[in-house]
């Protein structure tokens, strides 16, 4: 679209950057708040910025108001989703899920929106194709694709306003127990809760404006913080590898090495696609036997490992690898959101979320101009190796981090029962 309003490359290019850093700060502030400010409220602000990003995108043709209308309405300069939106809607569908079945339901939703994806993008482009086929100019085409941006944000406008109370932070925190045979640990020697924490009571700060604005954003537990501080790391090693070999990198690597037409690109990385979502529904299976910590580490290291032999020289071996690769190297992510949700407390959920969600975002943005530097000399394979290793260690480290950790509100729990039993004994 931006080509045919006659803005130059730079331009667009400096367009991608400063949308894609807006919207990670803006998505950073309002999931910080959002508990406080309330998520529904969250929601419903993002939809209808969506609404009015997507209507100015049809209507207007200058630079400025575009930006402006794409970093303030989170359009995703990428096409996967970086606003404040996942994180919101993965912290309410752990608060009104029971931990055994968080696997799964993030495992479901990851497919739904994958798939969806999928077609939103196949479908614009049947769409675009056929407006030019009835007379339509490429400009006026792309208009009316933001003209259903905005119909879409409308659809989300309304569902979101259906949202009930349940999806907001409870003022005092309730956990249902969940003492069942289907719990899923977090490892081996973490044991389902079996009672409920005491409720923390928030104190009201009366003060002022900027006391209120301050109040606003969260205060972490001592507890949580060397939590997310371990995950921020990991995570973003693990991402800063992800974008080491982006699924471009992969595509343009097969293109350039093996000289493949189009048609056999679209089978081979289809195939890998749909193994993806195949394996994400069965992550949730793997981690009731084998527990969180453990699914992610036994799936996705074999998935690690395999991503130095993706550059073999042979178009036959090297697609056998990718496609092996894609059959495991997603069964962590269902089981990676279902244990950040139950490292710390409900009231911290979404803020944390969106912490190492951004955290993730960043560090992913710096490995595709690496690896077109080294692309340029020819020596696109040592990208490979080093996310190889570079995801390895986030594996091990994982393990090695975590193989202990247990649910916080069990952990609670017992510090209550600890305290419980000291006040007894000095009674």
């Amino acid at each position: 679209m931006f080509s045919t309003l006659g803005f130059s490359d730079s331009q667009i290019g400096i367009f991608m950057t400063l949308t894609l850093l807006g919207d990670v700060f803006i998505s950073l502030l309002l999931t910080l708040v959002a508990d406080k400010i309330g998520r529904r409220r969250i929601l419903v602000a993002g939809a209808l910025l969506m609404l009015i990003s997507g209507v100015v995108f049809a209507i207007s043709s200058s630079f400025s108001i575009l930006l402006l209308a794409a970093i303030v309405g989170v359009i995703s300069p990428s096409g996967n989703e970086i606003g404040p939106f996942r994180s919101v809607e993965e912290s309410i569908q752990a608060q009104i899920t029971p931990p055994h079945l968080r696997a799964e339901i993030f495992a479901i939703s990851g497919i739904v929106d994958a798939l969806s994806t999928a077609l939103g993008q196949i479908s614009i482009g049947f769409f675009t194709r056929y407006m030019k086929g009835k007379g339509w100019s490429e400009l006026a085409g792309y208009r009316a694709t933001f003209w259903l941006y905005a119909a879409c944000a409308a659809v989300k406008l309304g569902l979101t306003l259906l949202m009930s109370e349940e999806c907001e932070v409870e003022p005092v925190r309730e956990y249902m127990p969940v003492s069942t045979d289907e719990d899923i640990p977090l490892s081996a020697k973490s044991s389902p809760q079996t009672e409920p924490p005491t409720p923390i009571a928030l104190e009201d700060n009366p003060r002022g404006v900027w006391s209120t604005i301050v109040s606003s954003f969260p205060t972490f537990s001592e507890e949580s913080k060397p939590i997310v501080l371990k995950l921020a790391l990991l995570l973003g090693l693990g991402s800063g590898a992800s974008g080491l070999v982006p699924m471009s990198i992969i595509v343009y690597f097969f293109s350039q090495t093996f000289h493949l037409p189009t048609n056999i690109l679209g089978l081979i990385f289809f195939t890998t696609s749909l193994v993806s979502d195949i394996a994400q529904l069965l992550s949730a299976t793997v981690a009731k036997r084998l527990g969180l910590i453990k699914t992610m580490f036994v799936t996705h290291l074999p998935s690690s490992l395999l991503l130095a032999l993706i550059p073999i020289p042979n178009v036959y071996l090297a697609s056998t690898v990718l496609v092996i690769r894609f059959c495991t190297g997603t069964m962590d992510v269902a089981p990676r959101t279902a244990l950040i949700s139950q490292l710390v407390l409900g009231e911290e959920r979404t803020s944390v979320m969106g912490i190492l969600n951004t955290v993730r975002t960043l560090t992913q943005a710096v490995g595709p101009w690496l690896s077109g530097w080294l692309s340029e000399g020819g020596r696109l394979w040592i990208s490979f190796v080093v996310a190889a290793v570079l995801k390895s260690s986030y594996d091990f480290g994982l393990l090695a981090m975590f193989w202990n950790a247990r649910p916080r509100e069990e952990v609670v729990v017992q510090n209550n029962d600890d305290r419980h039993e000291q006040d007894e004994e000095s009674i």
